[in-house]
């Protein structure tokens, strides 16, 4: 059993840190949210003041935090937790951030002497839930060795994806792998209703041919196909549109960071962006093939 600090306990973070605790870890919790850290508390967690509370007297420190200016601001300055924390303490940074935040935190807490990895997840709330989240580490090999026993306690697939930063250039390259495919897949069911090709049909023989892909068999934008489909639950977020926005903005930075251009990924990231404007975020981002057919 080790101890823990949380911090994040939001819509991905809750879930992560319920395993946490149902595998017999001792949480200290933090979030912004008292009914979220009331229902952490009761399943088993301690509530710590403070973020700096949840990082004082633990083994590790896990943090789920929105954006990179939160992670900073929670790690960095005289009151952080690279500054409060015990000597020897591993911070574990899930948050999805862009790639410049995530090595210089990483690089302050190594000139603090203290060791950090990010390590950015896939697989929705569902998978938070189940325990089966894909973990994509960046940090030096002693580091990520260290975090395993405690990733795999939320995760089912590991992967060490290099140095500082590169879980999150492994993250915002799968989700805009996903982004893109989400509505190859959205517009090539449209265009099948349209010319009179049964949905199932057409899922029956793409879903063996060389349409394959993970967008048509796990995550099928059209009822039916995939039972576990949002597109089955009316597209409620279980991985929100706007989360896919955000996913493929951070792609886009990375993107002009490296001087690498993604046009597709641009053009991807600016149709989740008109969902969006359109005031229909709060759809699940396979719902995407609503605005592909007009329905939004």
């Amino acid at each position: 059993m080790a101890a823990i600090g949380f911090i994040g306990l939001g819509n991905m973070g809750g879930p992560m840190a319920r395993n946490l605790v149902k595998a017999g870890h001792a949480l200290k919790v933090f979030d912004l949210s008292e009914k979220a850290v009331a229902g952490l508390v009761e399943a088993g967690a301690t509530k710590a003041a403070t973020a700096a509370d949840a990082a004082k007297n633990v083994e590790f420190v896990v943090t789920m935090l929105p954006a990179g200016e939160h992670v900073r601001s929670v790690y960095l300055g005289d009151k952080g937790l690279i500054a409060v924390a015990d000597k020897g303490t591993l911070f574990i940074d899930s948050s999805t951030i862009d790639v410049p935040s995530a090595r210089d935190v990483i690089a302050a807490a190594d000139a603090a002497g203290m060791v950090m990895i990010d390590a950015p997840v896939s697989g929705g709330v569902g998978g938070a839930e189940a325990g089966t989240l894909t973990f994509m580490v960046g940090g030096i090999d002693a580091a990520f060795a260290a975090a395993r026993p405690v990733l795999e306690k939320m995760g089912k697939n590991i992967f060490h994806a290099g140095g500082a930063g590169n879980g999150q250039v492994a993250k915002v390259c799968n989700n805009m792998i996903l982004g893109i495919s989400m509505i190859a897949v959205s517009e090539a069911f449209a265009l099948g209703e349209k010319l009179g090709l049964d949905a199932q049909t057409l899922f029956d023989i793409s879903s063996t041919a060389s349409g394959q892909c993970w967008s048509m068999t796990s995550y099928c934008p059209v009822p039916g196909p995939v039972p576990t489909s949002p597109a089955n639950r009316d597209y409620q977020p279980g991985f929100s549109a706007a989360m896919m926005l955000k996913d493929l903005r951070l792609a886009q930075d990375a993107s002009r960071t490296a001087r690498a251009p993604t046009p597709l990924g641009a053009q991807a990231a600016q149709l989740y962006a008109l969902m969006e404007a359109s005031g229909h975020d709060g759809l699940d981002f396979s719902g995407i093939i609503k605005m592909i057919k007009g329905e939004i």
